[in-house]
C-alpha cells in the first residue's frame, strides 16, 4: 500500500482542479440511457469512472474510452439484462444508481463492490424504495448491504424512502424517469439536498419533466426519451477545497483554476464558509479562477455542513488553525461514507495534537498546534488529502499510510501539490 512522507512547506503558483466525479459519473449513466451517441469531454480518469463505464457496458451501452473523451452509444432508456455481475468498486454512486437502473429490466441483476461498499454503504433504504414499486430485491447476506440482487421491472405507483443520504433518492429519481408509468416518491428526512439538485439539473438539461415539492415529494412521469449529447465536465469543488485549505494553513498565495461558480455542485458552499472564517478569496468568474491571498486571520465558527458533507474532513483540519472553536454539526451521515469520517478524522488529528471533541452528529475543533505523526487514511481519498494538508501546516514530518485511494477523485494530487512547493514523497 502507498505511503506519503510529508514535510511542512510554503506553497506558491497555480493549480488546475480535476474534473467533477459526480458530474462524470452522471454523464456516463445518462449517456447510457440516451438514444444514439453521446460524447463526454474532460472526464475524471479515476477508478470510480472506470467502474461506471464497466457497469454501463454490462447494462447494454457501447462505450469507447479515449484520453480526452468518452464516446457512448446508449440503450434508448431500455435495460434488458446485465451481461455480468456489476462491480461498483469503491463507488457509492455506481452501487446505488446502477441498482435502481438495473431494476428497469425484467431479469435478475447482481451488484457488489469492495469491502467498504459491502460493509459501510447501506442499501436498505434504496432496496425498500424499489420493493414498494414491485421490484424483487434482497441483500444477499441479509444485512442490508451489498452484494444485492434485484429483479424488475419497476412499476408505476408510490414509494416512500428515507432521504438522509442523497444517493438512494437520486437513484430512484433517475430510474423513475425511465419507468413505464408515473411514479410518486415521498422522501422522509431529506438531506444533502444540493446533490439532489445536481441530479435534477441533469433532468432539466435533458428535458425530462418532473415535479419537486420541497425535496419531500416528487413525481416522475416515466418513458423518458432524449437524444445523445455532448458534455464537458466542470472542475470539482470538493477537490478544490484541498489546495485552498493548504494555502490557508501554510499562509501561502495560490491561483486555483477550473472553478466555475455557476455550476450547481453543493460543495462550492464551503468556499463561503472559508470566507466566514476569515479566508481572503477572490473570484474571477470570466476566467474561472480563484485567488487565495495571504494574511487571512482564521476564526472558528459554527457550521451546518449537511449541504457539503464531503468537506467535513478538510474543514476539521482548517479548524485546527482557526482561533477559538469550530462547531461542525448535522454531519451524522458522514459516518456512512467511505469510512466513518467523524471518528476517523478526530482520531488522526488527535495523533497530531489537535483538541477535538467528537459528537454524535459532528465535531468541535479548537485551535491547536499540530505536530507530525504516523497517520492512517482508512482507505478514504478525502482522509488522504485532508491529512496531507494538515501535515503541510504541522511541525515535523508526517507518515501517512494507505494513500493509493487518492486516485478516486484527484489522481494527480501529489504531482500537482509538489509543483506548488509541497514536500510529499511517495514511498512503499
Amino acid at each position: 500500500m502507498g505511503k506519503y512522507l510529508i514535510k511542512p512547506a510554503t506553497l506558491t503558483g497555480e493549480i488546475g482542479i480535476p474534473p467533477s466525479k459526480s458530474h462524470t459519473l452522471r454523464a456516463i449513466l445518462f449517456a447510457t440511457l440516451a438514444k444514439g451517441k453521446s460524447v463526454v469531454h474532460h472526464y475524471l480518469a479515476s477508478p470510480d469512472t472506470y467502474a461506471m463505464i464497466e457497469a454501463c457496458r454490462h447494462l447494454g451501452a457501447k462505450i469507447e474510452v479515449f484520453p480526452t473523451c468518452i464516446e457512448i452509444r446508449g440503450t434508448g432508456g431500455k435495460i434488458a439484462y446485465a451481461e455480468n455481475v456489476i462491480d461498483a468498486g469503491n463507488s457509492g454512486i455506481v452501487l446505488r444508481f446502477c441498482t435502481a437502473i438495473g431494476a428497469l429490466g425484467s431479469l435478475p441483476i447482481v451488484i457488489t463492490g469492495d469491502h467498504s461498499i459491502r460493509h459501510q454503504r447501506p442499501m436498505q433504504p434504496l432496496l425498500e424504495g424499489l420493493s414498494q414499486l414491485g421490484v424483487s430485491q434482497s441483500s444477499m447476506r441479509g444485512d442490508g448491504f451489498a452484494p444485492v440482487i434485484i429483479q424488475g421491472p419497476i412499476k408505476s405507483g408510490k414509494t416512500v424512502i428515507n432521504g438522509e443520504d442523497s444517493q438512494p433518492v437520486s437513484a430512484l429519481l433517475i430510474a423513475a424517469a425511465f419507468a413505464e408509468g408515473s411514479i410518486e416518491i415521498v422522501v422522509k428526512n431529506p438531506g444533502e439536498t444540493p446533490w439532489i439538485n445536481l441530479t435534477l439539473n441533469w433532468l432539466d438539461r435533458l428535458g425530462i419533466p418532473y415535479e419537486n415539492h420541497n425535496f419531500t415529494h416528487y413525481r416522475l412521469f416515466g418513458n423518458a426519451c432524449y437524444e445523445g449529447f455532448d458534455y464537458t465536465v466542470p472542475g470539482d469543488f470538493s477537490s478544490a477545497a484541498f489546495p485552498i485549505a493548504a494555502a490557508l494553513v501554510t499562509d501561502s498565495e495560490l491561483v486555483v483554476r477550473n472553478i466555475d461558480m455557476h455550476d450547481v455542485q453543493g460543495d462550492k458552499e464551503l468556499l463561503s464558509v472559508f470566507q466566514r472564517m476569515g479566508a481572503k478569496l477572490h473570484f474571477d468568474e470570466t476566467q474561472n479562477i480563484l485567488l487565495v491571498k495571504r494574511g487571512g486571520k482564521l476564526s472558528g465558527i459554527s457550521v451546518d455542513i449537511n449541504n457539503f458533507i464531503d468537506s467535513i474532513t478538510i474543514l476539521s483540519v482548517l479548524a485546527c488553525f482557526a482561533d477559538g472553536e469550530t462547531h461542525i454539526r448535522n454531519a451524522a451521515i458522514a459516518r456512512r461514507k467511505e469510512c466513518n469520517r467523524i471518528t476517523s478524522i478526530a482520531t488522526e488529528l488527535r495523533k497530531m495534537g489537535a483538541d477535538v471533541s467528537e459528537l454524535e452528529d459532528g465535531l468541535i475543533v479548537r485551535k491547536s498546534i499540530l505536530n507530525g505523526a504516523q497517520l492512517h487514511s482508512y482507505q478514504d481519498h478525502r482522509m488522504v488529502m485532508s491529512l496531507t494538508v494538515a501535515a503541510l501546516g504541522a511541525r515535523g514530518e508526517t507518515l501517512l499510510t494507505s494513500t493509493e485511494c487518492v486516485s478516486k477523485t484527484f489522481p494527480t494530487f501529489v504531482r500537482d501539490f509538489n509543483r506548488l512547493g509541497a514536500n510529499i514523497q511517495e514511498c512503499t
